[in-house]
């Protein structure tokens, strides 16, 4: 495995073309996420990433969680099996949920999750402009689950002008289909764009047969997603938009882990809408925002192919969330811009479970008339870049919630830079509020839990080499977290105990010149919780409380992980690229039994653009060239070889 990720990065690192350079332009970006303002991305001292729509075209028919896993500290658990799997995002190691997902900068959350993530299932890649990754503890500026970091989502915009036409229409393995449709446009004062998307699969079995002789079912994926989006200017410095995003796929599941069922799916459905005005002066610019966003899972599973005891089961979960903010980005210099505000967070869940089994029919339910929360939060930060090269970032948010009170984060991120070298330090605390589930569920839940609390620590330094063709990063990190929301065996409920204490090593190597484009990261992560201990008691088909201890609790994450990107531009038509990935070995909980050590794998994957005309483009994309046999999940199976070939049309 190592040899051909060595071979792979040898073979994209020996250019030789004395062609104009480019690699600077990419931290010429205007981005956004990192202090809420636009800025040059060489101008901020955070850790930042930026996916942009060239190379999400370039992985056209693949997942936001393939795409994604791709670059350095994010592990994407279910990226890689049947399509409908939970995409699962574990940031520098951090537990589900501690990655905050916005879209367009709004928040938006699952709140009848256990964990209140949200499911990027409902996110296609066609639907994105570009995807800002920021890591550290983001609380500060984003409040609540920002602990390991924020994946912003921007979705696409009006295009500038007259009316453009995009079209997609994609086949290949598993019978899957992907077709898109997108009218854009600018009118006057008004820009507008409206967009379909389908993907169907058939699928392959979303449990492991892991004799090959059981002949399971595959279950397939069927999703239609339409996002429209209108901005206009009202007048020459009040600017009104909205957008919203429906999406809606059903899934076929199995019963477990190695165990199949031949008539068992969840029907989801998610619709978001963002209305917001901003008003721009000279100096200062307002920004008002609000959101509402609900999403509902039905699971059903009535035949008698059956995994479990009931002969029958349906359940319900309903998520209700609304977003308000107002903010203000104030220029007090030309060297100093301090940003202030405020926002509101008011999420409920209503759920359903009902089933029949021997025993008889058992119900239950939680309602949204009890299972709400408030939080509420003022904010305040500044940026200070002087001409020497020093830049320093920081600031505080004052969080209150409806059930645990108030909570303090801050954050302070000086940075220098000198000739072609950059140095940073960051320094924040983050939290994350305890998830509806985890305070009123009727059987595990506890409305005393207090938020998990973090204190991270970044420190690293990027250099350009090789005539500024070659952009080096390396970034050591460390999270201490307090209060952790674990479970306890003993009396079935949720507690604050834990202390956990994450820390690695992130290097990014990126090589742009000429027709070469190549980007390699490593990762390296360690993690340690203190907590209860738990062994089960087959005698008495019980778990007992064996004392306090500190283990290794990265399940589902490894400790190392490197990505290879390789790209070639043969000519202004021919465009070919090859990935590889290298996972290593990682730990599997398991229910009532010890934790699986899942060995380490290296995928491969390539794609081929080929630009027929300036209207037209076909795509080929491969996935797991070798047929690689592997886990990502314990019991379940992943995608083996498979491809998507199609053409993309711009009229």
């Amino acid at each position: 495995m190592m040899k051909k990720l060595l071979l792979m990065l040898m073979a994209g690192l020996y250019l030789q073309s004395s062609a104009q350079t480019d690699t600077t332009k990419l931290l010429d970006e205007v981005v956004v996420t990192a202090n809420r303002f636009s800025q040059k991305q060489n101008q901020t001292g955070k850790v930042m990433t930026v996916i942009p729509r060239s190379v999400l075209e370039k992985n056209t028919g693949r997942n936001l969680g393939e795409i994604l896993g791709q670059y350095v500290g994010l592990t994407i658990a279910g990226a890689n099996n049947n399509r409908g799997t939970n995409l699962d995002v574990y940031t520098r190691g951090a537990g589900l949920g501690n990655t905050l997902i916005l879209i367009d900068g709004t928040p938006v959350y699952d709140a009848a999750s256990i964990s209140s993530a949200f499911d990027l299932n409902y996110i296609s890649p066609e639907m994105i402009e570009r995807i800002e990754i920021l890591k550290g503890g983001q609380s500060t500026i984003y409040g609540s689950d920002a602990v390991a970091g924020v994946i912003n989502i921007i979705l696409r915009k009006a295009t500038a002008g007259k009316s453009v036409l995009n079209a997609l229409l994609g086949a290949g393995s598993f019978g899957s289909i992907h077709a898109q449709a997108g009218l854009s446009g600018t009118s006057g004062q008004t820009g507008y764009r409206i967009q379909y998307d389908l993907h169907r699969s058939d699928g392959i079995s979303t449990a492991l047969d892991s004799s090959g002789k059981k002949k399971f079912d595959r279950d397939g994926f069927k999703q239609h997603q339409v996002t429209a989006g209108i901005n206009t200017r009202l007048t020459n410095t009040l600017t009104f938009n909205i957008n919203s995003i429906f999406s809606t796929y059903k899934t076929e599941l199995d019963a477990s882990a190695f165990k199949d069922d031949a008539d068992n799916n969840v029907d989801n459905h998610q619709f978001m809408i963002t209305p917001g005005f901003t008003y721009d002066l000279s100096h200062t610019k307002i920004t008002a925002n609000y959101s509402f966003n609900s999403s509902k899972r039905n699971y059903l599973d009535d035949s008698l192919s059956r995994g479990g005891f009931a002969h029958y089961s349906e359940s319900e979960f309903l998520s209700l969330s609304h977003f308000a903010e107002l903010y203000s980005k104030t220029s007090l210099s030309k060297r100093l811009s301090l940003v202030f505000g405020g926002d509101a967070r008011w999420q409920s869940t209503t759920q359903s479970y009902m089933s029949i089994s021997s025993f008889g029919k058992y119900t239950t339910a939680l309602s949204g008339d009890s299972a709400k929360t408030s939080l509420y939060s003022v904010f305040a930060s500044g940026v200070w870049n002087h001409e020497n090269g020093w830049n320093v970032e920081g600031g505080m948010r004052l969080n209150n919630h409806s059930r645990y009170g108030n909570n303090l984060t801050y954050t302070f991120n000086p940075s220098f830079s000198k000739g072609d070298w950059k140095y940073f330090v960051n320094i924040s605390s983050a939290f994350k509020a305890p998830t509806l589930y985890q305070l009123y569920d009727g059987f595990s839940g506890f409305a005393g839990l207090k938020p998990e609390r973090s204190q991270s620590y970044e420190a690293g330094a990027q250099v350009y080499m090789m005539q500024k063709s070659l952009l080096a990063r390396a970034v050591f990190f460390q999270r201490n977290l307090k209060d952790g929301i674990d479970y306890s065996y003993v009396n079935n409920k949720y507690f604050n105990n834990n202390k956990v204490v994450d820390k690695g090593v992130e290097v990014e190597l990126l090589y742009k010149k000429s027709k070469w484009n190549v980007h390699a990261n490593y990762t390296y992560l360690n993690g340690r919780v203190e907590t209860n201990w738990y062994e089960f008691d087959l005698g008495t088909y019980t778990y007992f409380m064996k004392g306090d201890t500190s283990f290794n609790y990265q399940f589902r994450r490894p400790a190392h992980m490197i990505n290879i990107n390789a790209g070639f531009q043969f000519n202004s038509n021919w465009y070919a690229g090859i990935q590889g990935r290298y996972v290593g070995k990682r730990q599997e909980a398991q229910y009532m039994a010890a934790p699986v050590e899942l060995p380490g794998y290296f995928l491969t994957s390539a794609n081929i653009d080929w630009k027929a005309s300036s209207k037209t483009t076909l795509y080929l994309n491969a996935n797991n060239l070798f047929n690689a046999r592997f886990t990502d999940i314990w019991g379940f199976s992943i995608r083996p070889f498979n491809f998507l070939v199609g053409v993309r049309l711009r009229l």
